[in-house]
């Protein structure tokens, strides 16, 4: 495990992504067909275990049926940027969620395409957003991504092209077919020249911490958050959101990443955004990016408090404690991605120096972010019997 205390400087984050776009994106989403919020749930016995007071865990396992926090970004993002082409042949018209899904424009979309590189939840969700909104889709995916995960997007009705190498190759691809073929890239990650429909992405993260505000009323301001790196995403929506609810209150923010992707560790150690070349890919496959979102790294390096880097060797573990519940916690089923912080605690629990450098102790109450229940039910079946 390696650590890399960032010493931020609490910047205003309104500057990359404004805040109304957290409370416009929970007021769309909230009034879907099944939207119900994730449960959090409270991990007390687990958190004895590893030396802690309270876990409180956001399980994504259900959001949407589509077993992902991703579902509340990409499908969001699709549907906004659907309104934004529709108002310049409807000007003055409220392009509302419901008529787009009742397919009342159609046939004015039959030629419009989206596009996007998954690990496998982001281009579900995009390829769940397309299916409800009656568009073509295209999904780009990398050798390294399970056959399964392919198939889920297929029968939403999207078409899957399979891209020799990693993540970062596919992303590539996409971009310069999405160019040829004048489609609309639909990606979780920002770079220069690419922010727009990312800023909405992260906006639909931000549905899970407003239903945490609400669903710890009663209990303390949780003393860290632990949340999965990735492309920083995520974890920049995230972290935004949560300065703008708690202010000087706010958790530590600390990221984790798998040490075979740690592209934000990296970055945070030179203080400028560093890209690593993935040789060997990780059980955590969802985290298994070599390339910062811009948007995320901007928000990230001046009010992320910690990096940290993890191995594989607790992952397993951490997903069969989580499907069999330690005393009367109750059974979750976590996917690969969605035990990081989990696996982190785990190789944090007899390692004095780092729990003290990150300022946890036994009055530590940790919130953990979920990210995904069995979205590779083949590969989750093996390794929960197997433990």
């Amino acid at each position: 495990m390696q650590h890399f205390n960032n010493k931020p400087a609490y910047s205003d984050t309104n500057s990359v992504i404004k805040s109304e776009l957290f409370d416009e994106a929970y007021a769309h989403i909230k009034e879907w067909p099944n939207y119900e919020p994730s449960t959090l749930r409270f991990l007390p016995n687990l958190a004895a275990e590893l030396g802690l007071k309270q876990i409180y865990y956001k399980d994504e396992s259900e959001r949407f049926g589509l077993k992902s926090f991703k579902s509340l970004g990409g499908a969001y993002a699709v549907v906004h940027v659907l309104q934004e082409h529709l108002r310049t042949t409807h000007p003055g018209v409220d392009i509302t969620d419901t008529d787009l899904k009742a397919g009342k424009y159609a046939k004015e979309l039959e030629n419009f395409i989206v596009a996007t590189a998954t690990d496998g939840n982001h281009g579900r969700s995009v390829a769940w957003g397309a299916h409800e909104c009656g568009i073509k889709c295209k999904i780009y995916m990398h050798s390294g991504v399970s056959q399964s995960r392919g198939v889920a997007v297929e029968l939403l009705g999207a078409e899957v092209t399979w891209v020799d190498g990693n993540y970062d190759d596919s992303l590539m691809q996409v971009k310069r077919d999405a160019i040829a073929n004048q489609w609309h890239i639909i990606s979780d990650t920002s770079y220069e020249g690419y922010t727009y429909v990312p800023k909405y992405v992260m906006a639909g993260y931000t549905v899970m911490t407003k239903e945490i505000v609400t669903q710890l009323e009663g209990e303390q301001i949780p003393t860290h958050i632990i949340i999965q790196g990735g492309v920083g995403g995520l974890a920049g929506a995230i972290c935004a959101h949560a300065a703008g609810i708690w202010g000087d209150k706010r958790p530590r923010f600390v990221i984790v990443e798998p040490e075979t992707a740690d592209c934000l560790y990296q970055s945070a150690c030179v203080g400028e955004p560093r890209m690593v070349h993935i040789e060997t890919e990780t059980l955590m496959g969802g985290l298994s990016c070599g390339e910062v979102s811009l948007l995320g790294w901007n928000i990230l390096k001046d009010n992320a408090d910690d990096f940290i880097t993890i191995s594989d060797d607790n992952v397993k573990s951490a997903m069969c404690i989580m499907a069999m519940g330690i005393g009367d916690d109750p059974t979750i089923e976590a996917g690969e991605s969605a035990v990081a912080g989990i696996a982190a605690l785990m190789e944090l629990k007899d390692n004095a120096e780092l729990k003290a450098s990150l300022g946890i102790d036994a009055n530590s109450r940790i919130l953990l972010f979920g990210t995904e229940g069995a979205t590779d039910p083949e590969m989750y079946k093996e390794i929960v019997s197997g433990g």
